[in-house]
């Protein structure tokens, strides 16, 4: 068989092929038809049968074979009306093969280099830390800081402003006296103290702010002073002088006492200490058959006075300048400590 016949045989092999391929493109488009994202996309063919004169080699046949079948679409063509009025009921297909393989989107990270994969990815074996020592273990490397065993640079230099003194700051949770007067008002604040003292376990309770808050004690401030009307009476570590005239126009008083950390647990937390002994809770609290003139009746709430509760620490010499000043309404003061007695208030010890 000469060379010219051998290339007639397989092209009409070849259509053969095509005619059935084309068949069923038909029927694929036909099924999936109803689509109008994939009839929009169709592309228009035209059926035409090549004569043998016009195959000049077998690759032209193999590279139609391979559009017919990556393109399986209708080779009628189609009037535009009867696609805008097809229906939409679907998605376009999109068939996998060999030349559209790829991983999903985000599925992989470019330039990233995986460590210990061999030594023909440059990061294999020792994964570029080299051979032993500090750097090369897990959770390797030193601190930024770090000069090789001298002095840091930052502790050569001095201490200045609050780095020095950090920790002896005063965190004071500020408490204005109009919101005060509005949870009297309310009836929400009420004094535990049988003298009728405002404190800050009171202030506590009412929910004005909770015991976390209370690093260092409660500033009182004037804001809201034009709205006090009640005759209030309040002890607190901290009080501005506008706060303090406010209250005493009213004919109530202000007593700032110190509190150091282990004085305002006592305080808010009284039931964390111990209970104090039957012994000492009669004879605090005086007998049953006494009179209320002869009893000596304690100024402390029932918490405070079941529970041994530590005495009350000294101011520091920083603050006892404070505490000492008439205008401040300082504790330790003589003239104030002589206005509570006349005003029957518990002695500050």
């Amino acid at each position: 068989m000469s060379a010219r016949n051998m290339i007639f045989t397989n092209a009409c092999l070849l259509l053969r092929a095509a005619k059935t391929l084309i068949k069923s493109s038909e029927q694929w488009a036909a099924r999936f038809s109803t689509s109008q994202n994939y009839a929009s996309s169709q592309h228009v063919f035209q059926r035409t049968t090549p004569s043998s004169r016009t195959l000049s080699s077998l690759s032209q046949q193999m590279s139609l074979l391979s559009l017919i079948q990556t393109r399986p679409v209708s080779m009628q063509p189609q009037s535009s009306t009867k696609i805008n009025e097809i229906p939409l009921r679907g998605e376009p297909i999109n068939f996998l093969t060999l030349s559209n393989l790829q991983d999903n989107p985000g599925a992989r990270k470019k330039n990233v280099r995986r460590l210990g994969r061999g030594i023909g990815s440059s990061k294999g074996k020792t994964c570029g830390r080299g051979h032993k020592g500090q750097k090369a273990r897990a959770g390797r490397g030193v601190h930024p800081t770090f000069e090789g065993g001298q002095t840091k640079f930052y502790k050569t230099l001095p201490k200045v402003g609050r780095m020095k003194n950090a920790k002896f700051r005063l965190q004071l949770a500020p408490l204005n006296i109009g919101r005060l007067q509005d949870f009297v008002t309310m009836g929400r604040l009420r004094p535990s103290r049988p003298d009728g003292v405002l404190t800050m376990k009171d202030f506590v309770t009412a929910g004005m702010f909770p015991s976390s808050s209370v690093k260092s004690g409660v500033k009182l401030l004037a804001g809201g002073k034009e709205y006090v009307k009640d005759k209030l009476l309040i002890e607190v570590p901290w009080a501005s002088k506008a706060a303090i005239e406010a209250v005493e126009a009213k004919g109530g008083y202000v007593t700032t006492v110190h509190h150091n950390r282990l004085a305002i647990r006592a305080l808010l937390k009284p039931h964390k200490f111990p209970i104090k002994p039957e012994s000492m809770q009669t004879k605090r609290l005086g007998t049953m058959g006494e009179t209320s003139e002869e009893s000596n009746v304690s100024p402390l709430s029932w918490e405070e006075e079941r529970h041994l509760l530590p005495k009350r620490a000294r101011p520091p010499p920083k603050y006892m300048q404070y505490y000492t000043d008439y205008e401040k309404r300082g504790y330790l003061n003589p003239r104030v400590q002589l206005e509570r007695m006349e005003r029957g208030l518990k002695e500050v010890k």
